[in-house]
């Protein structure tokens, strides 16, 4: 008996422009039987395929797949799963015969929230559709098909089943109602209050069970899936451009970084960014890249205004005296020729240093090892992972020594919050500091000499989506040039003119891909000012659609990771989750549209976003801890917020 046709396309359900047309209202429990999901892709992605569950894993990962589907069907949709299974490691429910499979090219964001694009009860559920898929969007995911928005490994959804449904459950959700998802899995709809978040999100593995190991036994059960807010590089590109702004300032004592000269690597979902962000300070970015796939797209986006895989011709594009983006396809010999070349001609080319390589996810194509082509390493990757991790991390050893004897110069290195120094201390690279603790790096990370400080001035990222976005950076440049005019601090008056020279510089470079989005570091101050201001404009008419505020781990007091965002605390904390777990609460408790709590990729919590119709309902998208200056160690910073908002703090 052949496969009956059980998981079909409702027509034109998405386009770039599209909307979602009577969307079936599907029981509780099951997939309905005219769902789809996507046809089989052409090619295994081995970046993030692993290798598949056996025993009485291989069982359960089936099990947790065909529950979602009617009792009558499972039978014959498991050799499908299994066969995915032995494939690729992990079930993303994709249709060998779907009579008329729906192509990536139609699960793309349209404009933001504008009329009837979503079927929807709320304006929230059809914020949060929007942002669904925005994340799927072939523009801003980095695997659609395997539904890995960014980072090689971060799943919005873990299967298609689960996309499906939780875009159904969002089609019936009223106001008095809140989704809850576990794990990626579309838990249900439960009795709420409109003041509650729509949709709260958890992804959170027990302390003792957060490794590398089990995470990979959990990505094959489907238990890995995250939240949704990802609005592409746009936001690691502004991340970036502060980063080596104020590595300028730290390391150089410069405000204008032309002729300078940083030398990184990686080009993918998140590093990319790392291309045009150079191109905006205006220094001399060489970045280092294995995947043509990855380079061809950043080059072919304008990012890079040069390709090569020749060392001679990096080495002398590197004595002209105008600035360009250079990528090499061949990337770790980079550094020990750099070194080579300072050996034997007494000449420093490089003045700033980093790496923004997938090292959270070494040796599953996170980083590739310098012995290899690419396509050598990937097969050795799958065919045997134990040497492939041998010659990965002599890798990182290699690398190391040349950057060590770089910075015997005036090179400054820093890791960019990638696991790249704790991953060449597993693999037992020089990356010790002299008379400190076995965890402690020779290299500061960050935040530590960076953010650290940006941070503990209450600065952090703040980003909308919306259809109007000449009119919200008008506005958000408005209200930080009010905010200077009215008096701050030099500290933060210089962080506002670095955000507002952000919003006039974006535009230009062309950083939206998929829906239109904004993204800025504030402060709690500019913060609640700029959401003000987006609502009056709404309720006014000025803006014609809502807008999504969001924040992500990467923000104030938002993530507890000691090699990351709490890396220059000292007060013997940076191990405690305090600070992320009291986001989560209070933001829910407070207003949040929707929440999520993540831990993995060396992060704890999600974004925390908003959903702004005009109402006048408000929350604060996240608030410094009060102490976080007192436990960096660092200036003492003004604590403007009890002067503005109903705050009563303990500063030590």
């Amino acid at each position: 008996m052949g496969s009956p046709q059980l998981l079909v396309s409702p027509p034109k359900l998405f386009s770039r422009v599209g909307r979602l047309d009577k969307w079936p209202r599907c029981p509780r429990r099951h997939i309905p039987p005219h769902t789809i999901c996507l046809p089989l892709p052409a090619g295994s992605n081995p970046q993030i395929h692993l290798p598949p569950p056996s025993g009485a894993r291989l069982g359960l990962a089936l099990r947790n797949a065909l529950r979602y589907f009617p009792p009558d069907i499972q039978e014959l949709l498991a050799p499908e799963f299994a066969q995915e299974l032995r494939l690729y490691g992990h079930i993303y429910t994709y249709r060998k015969e779907a009579s008329a499979p729906c192509p990536l090219s139609g699960l793309a964001a349209g404009p933001p929230l504008q009329g009837e694009q979503y079927s929807c009860r709320t304006k929230a559920a059809a914020a949060i559709m929007h942002m669904i898929m925005n994340n799927l969007d072939p523009a801003v995911a980095q695997f659609p098909q395997e539904l890995v928005t960014y980072g090689g490994n971060g799943q919005v959804f873990s299967n298609w089943a689960h996309f499906w449904l939780t875009i159904s459950y969002l089609s019936q959700m009223m106001e008095e109602q809140t989704l809850v998802m576990y794990s990626g899995h579309p838990l249900g709809l439960f009795p709420s209050s409109p003041g509650a978040p729509r949709l709260v999100i958890t992804k959170w593995v027990i302390p003792n069970y957060s490794s590398r190991t089990e995470y990979e036994k959990l990505f094959a059960l489907g238990m890995t899936a995250g939240s949704y807010c990802y609005i592409g590089p746009q936001g690691i590109i502004h991340g970036t451009v502060l980063m080596v702004l104020n590595a300028g300032r730290r390391y150089l004592g410069v405000e204008d970084l032309a002729g300078k000269v940083f030398v990184t690597s990686g080009l993918g979902g998140m590093s990319g960014a790392q291309a045009k962000a150079t191109v905006i300070v205006g220094c001399v970015g060489v970045i280092a890249e294995v995947d043509g796939v990855a380079l061809r797209k950043r080059h072919q986006q304008g990012w890079l205004m040069e390709v090569t895989n020749s060392l001679d011709h990096c080495i002398e594009r590197l004595s002209w005296p105008w600035w360009y983006c250079p990528a090499l396809t061949h990337p770790y010999f980079l550094r020990e020729r750099l070194v080579h070349e300072l050996d034997t001609t007494g000449e420093l080319l490089v003045d700033l240093g980093s790496d923004q390589t997938s090292c959270h996810n070494p040796f599953n194509g996170g980083y590739y090892p310098m012995q290899l082509g690419f396509a050598e390493a990937q097969r050795l990757m799958a065919s045997d992972p134990a040497a492939f991790k041998g010659l990965v991390q002599e890798s990182l050893r290699r690398n190391v020594s040349a950057i060590n004897r770089l910075a015997q110069e005036n090179f400054f290195f820093w890791d960019y919050g990638n696991a790249f120094l704790l991953e060449a201390h597993r693999a037992e690279a020089d990356v010790g500091k002299t008379g400190a603790g076995k965890m402690d790096f020779r290299y500061p990370s960050y935040v530590q000499h960076i953010m650290g400080d940006i941070f503990s001035q209450g600065f952090g990222l703040f980003r909308w989506p919306d259809l109007d976005l000449v009119i919200t950076d008008h506005l958000a440049t408005s209200v930080l040039e009010e905010a200077i005019a009215g008096g701050v601090n030099p500290a933060v008056k210089l962080q506002y003119m670095d955000n507002i020279r952000w919003i006039w510089e974006a535009p230009k470079h062309q950083l939206v891909v998929g829906s239109q989005a904004r993204i800025l570091y504030s402060d709690q101050k500019g913060r609640v000012a700029i959401a003000v201001a987006f609502s009056q404009a709404i309720a006014h008419g000025k803006i014609k659609a809502p807008v999504v505020l969001s924040r992500d781990h990467h923000d104030v007091s938002g993530t507890d990771s000691p090699f990351r965002e709490t890396s220059n605390i000292h007060d013997g904390s940076a191990f405690c989750a305090d600070m992320a777990m009291q986001n989560f609460m209070g933001d829910a408790f407070r207003g949040a549209t929707w929440v999520a709590l993540h831990n993995g990729g060396g992060c704890c919590p999600g974004p925390v976003p908003l959903f702004h119709q005009g109402s006048g309902w408000e929350v604060g998208p996240g608030l410094l801890a009060p102490w976080v200056p007192a436990r960096c160690l660092a200036r003492p910073a003004p604590w403007p917020l009890c002067d503005t908002l109903q705050v009563t703090v303990a500063i030590p």
